[in-house]
């Protein structure tokens, strides 16, 4: 089985698997698998979909679900090198719920905490409280290094209709910004909304991501990390790797499974196997990509 049928096979199983991304193909391991702590190893967390100040029946208590998430993140063996929130990280944009996510990921043990924005966080204001609270840099847009990766930070969720977009502009930085990196730099990227086509239907897709694309397959190793749609998808296309990941708020419908996606009620007692954590790994003699998710249910 290569690797791209072995990804379709896993899309929809529980999380606590491990995935190495190398050369020769993926391998899956158990969380508990050494590797996973093996000395030497640079490691970062990605959560995303808090949407602080929700209430609805799919949670009641979003809160208590985020801070199990962090609670997650401070239990890890050894703190990240940064944590990265992929997108609403408010329900309504509220300075309110911006000052309570803001002061809920402050107590992440972590060296950095960064975020892109989600289309919550820009609602009535095109992300002026959002941008004022959590931007990085004068653009919504920026880089960094950090955990052995080159990492870019986007925004695809303004002036949007269905899909999200990135710009020209966006398109002309992040094409000089991975113009100055080697080959063989890891390269992640994260967005909110997924940059390839994985429900275009529901609007889940970046309408111009193939330009991105285009730039990024030159790289020996691409992870691309995006949020919104509350579930784990993957998808691999050459060298390059796309993971979406579980809200700590709320699952939402399989794709087509439903009329329209939207916040979707399960169990009381089954919302933990729905929501979860993502940690990922560069291992350092290997240069592989370890992903691993994990559920707040475990």
């Amino acid at each position: 089985m290569d690797r791209s049928k072995f990804l379709e096979c896993m899309a929809w199983c529980g999380t606590g698997v491990l995935y190495s991304v190398a050369a020769p193909g993926i391998v899956g391991r158990a969380l508990a698998d050494p590797v996973v702590a093996a000395a030497g190893t640079r490691t970062f967390v990605q959560i995303s979909d808090s949407h602080v100040g929700f209430h609805g029946e799919a949670n009641p208590d979003v809160l208590a679900t985020f801070q199990a998430a962090i609670d997650r993140i401070n239990a890890l063996p050894s703190a990240p090198e940064f944590v990265m929130h992929t997108g609403d990280l408010t329900h309504l944009s509220k300075a309110e719920q911006f000052d309570t996510v803001q002061q809920m990921l402050g107590t992440i043990k972590t060296g950095a905490v960064y975020a892109v924005p989600g289309e919550h966080d820009i609602i009535d204001d095109n992300g002026a409280q959002y941008f004022k609270m959590f931007g990085k840099s004068v653009k919504p847009w920026y880089s960094f290094d950090a955990a052995g990766v080159h990492a870019l930070a986007l925004t695809n969720v303004l002036n949007i209709t269905a899909g999200g977009m990135l710009g020209r502009d966006q398109l002309e930085w992040a094409r000089g910004d991975l113009a100055k990196q080697r080959a063989d730099t890891p390269i992640t990227v994260f967005a909110h909304i997924p940059l390839y086509a994985a429900y275009p239907e529901w609007g889940w897709t970046t309408d111009d991501y193939m330009e991105l694309l285009a730039m990024l397959r030159p790289f020996d190793s691409v992870t691309v990390l995006n949020g919104h749609i509350h579930q784990v998808l993957s998808k691999v296309d050459g060298k390059v790797t796309f993971f979406t990941a579980d809200s700590t708020a709320f699952p939402q419908p399989k794709p087509g499974a439903a009329p329209k996606p939207g916040p979707l009620k399960v169990p009381a007692g089954d919302l933990g196997q729905y929501l979860g954590i993502r940690t990922v790994t560069l291992q350092p003699v290997s240069g592989q990509i370890a992903v691993a998710d994990e559920s707040l249910a475990r």
